[in-house]
């Protein structure tokens, strides 16, 4: 039998926020993805995708890149082809950032927020943020390759706090603690 959890092959990552209140700077929260080769999963990625990017053999791309949050629906959006993916990789490490151009700014501070997962009609995981109100940046999935090629999903939520750069460089690294 099929769960969730196995057999995944294409996964779209989405996500909201509205946009900041009339006079602020804007809300522009960003999806990193980073992927790793099979002979280090926890060292420095092979590449990244965001904004103005995408995977080299295309296989992530960014769909959707929104700067302020306007618009209805999901505000950025990623699609990921793990069945595409080389096995040269075997983890896809995916996060969210909030630029911090015009000062520090937190998933606290930013209204109506949301990270939705999805394989088809199926969503594999959503959250909203609040169990990380004061970071600036949260990783919110992760892709690991198994032994026979089957890409396996880990729901989490890890809050961190520097800007997008500092992020990007530190996402994979192992949970405090594993």
């Amino acid at each position: 039998m099929s769960t969730p959890n196995k057999d995944i092959e294409k996964v779209e990552v989405r996500v909201k926020w509205d946009p900041s209140p009339h006079g602020e700077p804007a809300n522009d929260l960003d999806i990193i993805a980073a992927t790793y080769p099979a002979e280090e999963p926890y060292g420095d990625p092979a590449y990244l995708v965001h904004f103005d990017s995408r995977a080299p053999d295309g296989t992530i791309t960014l769909n959707r890149d929104s700067r302020t949050g306007q618009g209805l629906g999901y505000d950025e959006v990623m699609t990921l082809e793990l069945d595409r993916l080389s096995e040269a990789y075997s983890r896809v490490v995916i996060g969210v950032a909030i630029q911090q151009r015009d000062g520090r700014k937190t998933f606290g501070a930013i209204e109506n927020t949301a990270v939705q997962i999805r394989e088809g009609y199926t969503s594999l995981a959503e959250d909203d943020f609040s169990t990380v109100p004061t970071a600036t940046a949260a990783v919110v999935a992760e892709f690991v390759r198994d032994s026979s090629g089957v890409w396996l999903f880990h729901d989490t939520v890890r809050g961190f706090d520097g800007d997008a750069d500092s992020f990007a460089a530190a996402m994979g690294s192992r949970p405090t603690g594993a």
